[in-house]
């Protein structure tokens, strides 16, 4: 690997050594996404002559970034960062989260260099988010230059690139592993029904996905009427998608993130729709058998939905009428009275144990507005908990290589803020990362040796994973939802969690799906 070149399918690229791994990063794996083919599936990147300095990362996609707009159309981009010697190296392929809204490979969280130190060769790559890369505008009049599911091409074509050019970088194709937390998380669960990504990977790392944010074209169809609200536009304007700046687009968007709950509780917005790229719905396809024999693993964490249930502009129901609403459009409105009889219930164990460990420790405040601890509850399980044992039980059909953990550890903020064990809060630990400015958030006031102790278990058990295919000697396989969980706390155990009584309260239960 002279002067760090590596000849990919696509052209040469040059490496940039730093330490003792080498980073080749902003690598672009398909034709730029502007001009005619915005809002078109992903097409291969022309292959280039001469080498390519893959010294930085590439552009992010057009997103907002704390209130501010960044990045380019022209975003379609894989990084590569390796240890400097090695061949036949287990491979880490991460998809980034980011609610299909924002997010980038290049976040500090999300770089390798923690997996790279142990041996694996890390892969990253971008794709298009929000407007650009979900939005299903094939419906309407005027849109046959458009198609369904940019995004999801963007990352079915990424993996496809790496799978064909992984041996070059010093990688081993029978050990690929793809991981991506919440819609990263949904898009490993995507990439394990979709017939496109079939032999790209050979194991999977699912953090708090969601499978069921997947779309018909008329729920679909809902929302774009929402985004042209937003950009004053009548059908008759569509055509402006491709003249207009993109980032104007934003706009539209974010009219309809902070509406679409009121019209249609409990749907998740953005996401990728049913069509030929996806032609069942996830669970339906991995329990056909779309992912034989890849081992799974596959968790969520404790609060969940303290991160997405607000007084206003909420990411998920946050009332009663809103939860009666979302049950009566999805027929289903007869299960309203054992639902609030359970999540009444759980809140009032919740609140219990809350503040139980909170007088524990007279340092941290008891933060937490339990007038929204029932909804709480309620998002926790209908987007993570229950679909996750759902997609758990339905690979378990087709390997006994199916593993579940449960991330619960409240830090001292967790009780301040009353965020609790919340959404990406196990993210720091996975990869390593005390100084990130999420790390400092959620670690103010614990002790380093609390990271310590906690990235040497969940960074431990992901690095034995992908390296074997096996997490822990001492975690044992997913048997069922009375099964054997791993529980990340400050001090990790195994512990049988029964969640029967869960997954009989959404026994049946489907939403937005016709």
């Amino acid at each position: 690997m002279a002067e760090h070149l590596v000849h990919t399918t696509s052209g040469t690229v040059r490496g940039t050594r730093r330490g003792d791994r080498v980073d080749y990063l902003g690598i672009p794996y398909a034709q730029p996404p502007v001009g005619p083919l915005r809002l078109k599936r992903a097409v291969p990147v022309t292959p280039w002559d001469g080498v390519l300095d893959a010294r930085d990362y590439g552009a992010c996609p057009v997103q907002y970034n704390n209130g501010a707009v960044v990045g380019r159309e022209d975003c379609l981009t894989v990084n590569v960062q390796r240890p400097l010697s090695g061949d036949r190296l287990p491979v880490f392929v991460w998809i980034y989260g980011g609610g299909y809204n924002t997010g980038s490979s290049s976040d500090e969280m999300y770089r390798g260099e923690a997996f790279v130190r142990d041996g694996i060769l890390f892969f990253s790559f971008n794709y298009r988010t929000n407007v650009l890369g979900f939005y299903d505008f094939t419906t309407y009049p005027g849109c046959d230059d458009t198609d369904s599911n940019c995004g999801l091409s963007d990352q079915i074509l990424a993996l496809n690139w790496i799978r064909e050019n992984v041996e070059a970088f010093g990688g081993d194709p029978d050990r690929i592993t793809i991981g991506g937390e919440s819609a990263g998380g949904s898009s490993v669960i995507n990439m394990l029904a979709c017939p496109g990504a079939r032999g790209t990977f050979t194991r999977a790392i699912v953090e708090s996905g969601l499978p069921n944010c997947v779309m018909t074209h008329r729920t679909a169809r809902e929302n774009i009427d929402l985004f042209l609200e937003g950009m004053h536009w009548s059908t008759a304007d569509l055509h402006r998608l491709h003249t207009e700046d993109p980032r104007l687009f934003l706009n539209g968007h974010e009219y309809v993130t902070a509406r679409h709950q009121y019209k249609n509780p409990g749907m998740f917005l953005p996401g990728p729709v049913q069509d030929d790229l996806m032609p069942l719905r996830p669970l339906e396809a991995i329990a056909q058998g779309s992912a034989d024999g890849i081992p799974l693993m596959i968790g969520t964490n404790m609060h969940e939905g303290t991160m997405f249930v607000h007084p206003e502009n909420t990411g998920f129901p946050n009332s009663w009428s809103m939860i009666a609403q979302m049950l009566e459009k999805n027929d289903c409105a007869d299960r309203l009275p054992p639902i609030a009889w359970y999540y009444h219930k759980q809140s009032q164990r919740a609140r219990e144990a809350f503040r139980t460990a909170a007088s524990a420790t007279p340092a941290i405040g008891d933060a937490r507005g339990f007038d929204t601890e029932p909804f709480i509850r309620f998002a926790t399980d209908y987007a993570f908990e229950m679909p996750a044992i759902r997609t758990a039980s339905a690979q378990k059909r087709h390997t006994n290589d199916v593993w579940m953990y449960r991330y619960e550890l409240i830090t001292a903020a967790g009780y301040e803020t009353g965020m609790g064990a919340s959404h990406a809060f196990e993210l720091p630990f996975v990869f390593e990362k005390p100084d990130h400015h999420f790390s400092r958030m959620m670690l103010r006031g614990e002790s380093a040796n609390l990271f310590t102790r906690m990235t040497q278990t969940i960074h431990g058990d992901w690095v034995s994973f992908i390296k074997t295919g096996e997490p822990n000697s001492d975690w044992p396989r997913f048997e069922g939802a009375d099964s054997p969980v791993r529980i990340y706390d400050r001090i990790t155990r195994t512990e049988r969690l029964d969640r029967r009584e869960l997954m009989n309260i959404w026994a049946d239960m489907h939403f937005y799906e016709d």
